[in-house]
């Protein structure tokens, strides 16, 4: 039955590509048929509906499906949590940003790495030790299971559809451009493979693809950026002088510029991705498919450093792009005025990969963005799929009293509902401005999921009312703020001026809820708070040495 579903997936894929990528964007823009785009992602979707297969095999159990039995290694959960992280907004927003902003793309660059650091020294081992398979194991370990794990899971959730829009809307633009397939067509490719992978292949499969695709994108960005970077000498001299002398802003792509503007703004970015990153589900859910708190701790360091490398290659990829791409018109996306580079563009780091290796680079590399998007809705929908079925059905429903075979039952059967929403939030949103669910995404997380999660380690007066009051506050803070910002109030929604000034709240969300959640804990005198501060202890000892933490099973 797995095997002809299987087979049954791929010829509904070939069949969809073969028939619609000569086709038009929404009928409007016709696009040339990239054969070696299409031929790369093909072979890429069979090998990894092939792990698919291999791994629904190894997945019996529950522990299998969400953690892939503990039995993966901190160097592949290192890897596999880099493929998770990197999305194709890293390969390609960012790239752009450096491209447009010089020095400002860089620090933006640098925005979205400093939150592992904080997951390294202060949650690594503490995640491994105390969860299980979600990151509500660890927040409810001491205080009311049901109430925790219902805030936890739709926490999640929340934090897991903002993200599936991002990744669904950008997978169908994407898709549309290079493959030349029709939007819609591409968003339930996307949204096809992701339930195949997820529901028969669990935790095991998603590992792979991520490894898979995380040494695709590290080996593919690397060469680029050694053919772009050789145009140059391999000197930094001659290259940031050449694009100082091709951007129209000259040297001032060299300094902080319109996006450091606004310190208050910038600082709550800040915030947000710093904090956010603590905080998204799918993220945590990797350090419960280890064996134990060391190899936790060896999966964000080399995590880290993949993630740190990889980032440095696009800075250097946007750079490069600046003097390749910028100067050329066959590439040149936006015109020029005396020769000089306007600034934006959509995908100079693809010009680039054209430009310094041809069409089979171009083809390659298409590829690896669709594996990216590929992994990270996977990972995803994962998230998503555990957070109802463990926490919401098994816990908070059956008391605990649900079989291991009705919990993957639905989990399955939420594998698959998640992908239909995405589908269809991917078809809804797609005219519309998305740039705001990013920071909404690492907003919301930072805002509802880390100040819960930490605290639930670190403070020992912290209490169910406390925890509950805060992440609610927190949440509503952060959705209300950015839908009355300037991102949303006025350019989604056409109203002349904002009524909040600014378009990342997280300086504001994320302090209001540790306020509430202290407030709401310090003045909670009830028995079941003694008890709580009581069951710290236990918890410490568990957090420090891992005594009683769930046990792993290697294959």
């Amino acid at each position: 039955m797995k095997r002809s579903l299987l087979a049954l997936t791929a010829g509904l894929l070939i069949a969809g590509i073969a028939i619609a990528a000569p086709g038009a964007l929404d009928g409007v823009q016709k696009q040339p048929l990239n054969v070696s785009a299409i031929a790369m992602f093909m072979v890429f979707v069979l090998a990894t509906l092939g792990i698919t297969k291999w791994a629904a095999g190894r997945t019996k159990s529950t522990a299998d499906f969400y953690t892939a039995g503990g039995g993966i290694t901190g160097f592949q959960n290192g890897l596999a949590i880099a493929g998770d992280y990197m999305s194709a907004a890293t390969l390609l927003g960012l790239t752009s940003l450096v491209y447009a902003k010089g020095f400002d793309g860089f620090i933006y660059t640098v925005s979205f790495f400093i939150g592992w650091p904080i997951i390294l020294f202060l949650m690594a081992e503490r995640l491994r030790n105390l969860g299980k398979f979600t990151f509500a194991d660890i927040a409810s370990y001491r205080l009311d299971q049901s109430r925790i794990r219902t805030f936890a899971a739709f926490g999640s959730l929340t934090v897991v559809c903002f993200y599936l829009i991002v990744q669904m809307v950008g997978a169908g633009q994407l898709i549309q451009l290079l493959f030349g397939l029709e939007y819609n067509m591409a968003v339930v490719c996307v949204g096809i493979l992701m339930m195949v992978y997820v529901t028969f292949g669990g935790m095991v499969a998603t590992t792979w693809v991520q490894i898979i695709k995380a040494c695709l994108l590290l080996g593919g960005g690397t060469a680029l950026m050694l053919l772009a970077f050789s145009q140059f000498g391999f000197s930094f001299e001659n290259l940031f002088g050449q694009a100082v002398a091709a951007h129209k802003a000259g040297i001032k792509i060299m300094a902080p510029g319109s996006l450091m503007a606004d310190p208050v703004s910038a600082v709550s970015l800040s915030f947000a991705l710093l904090f956010g990153t603590a905080g998204l589900p799918h993220i945590m859910m990797r350090f419960f498919t280890v064996p134990n708190a060391k190899e936790a701790r060896k999966s964000v360091f080399y995590a880290t450093g993949f993630i740190g490398f990889f980032f440095l290659v696009v800075i250097i990829l946007g750079i490069s792009a600046i003097v390749i791409v910028g100067q050329n018109p066959a590439f040149f996306e936006g015109g020029q005025v005396g020769g000089k580079l306007i600034g934006g563009g959509n995908m100079p780091v693809m010009h680039l990969a054209k430009s310094v290796g041809g069409d089979i680079f171009l083809g390659f590399l298409s590829a690896v963005a669709f594996a990216t998007i590929l992994a990270v809705v996977s990972g995803l929908a994962l998230a998503g799929a555990s957070a109802i079925a463990h926490d919401l059905y098994a816990r908070v429903i059956k008391k605990g009293e649900a079989t291991s075979a009705q919990e993957m039952k639905v989990t399955k059967i939420a594998s698959v509902g998640i992908g239909l929403t995405a589908i269809a939030l991917g078809i809804l949103f797609k005219d519309q401005n998305i740039a705001f669910l990013v920071a909404l995404t690492f907003g919301v997380a930072a805002s509802v999921n880390f100040p819960v999660l930490i605290l639930s380690m670190y403070w020992k007066g912290l209490t169910t009312r406390g925890a509950l009051w805060g992440g609610i506050a927190g949440l509503l803070s952060a959705v209300g703020l950015v839908i009355l910002s300037p991102a949303v109030w006025v350019k989604v929604l056409g109203n002349a001026q904002a009524v909040f000034p600014y378009d990342h709240p997280a300086i504001i969300s994320m302090t209001l809820a540790f306020v509430v959640t202290w407030l709401g804990s310090v003045t909670d005198k009830s028995a079941r708070a003694a008890k709580e501060a009581e069951a710290f202890e236990e918890q410490y000892i568990r957090a420090q040495t891992g005594l009683g933490a769930a046990g792993a099973h290697a294959h």
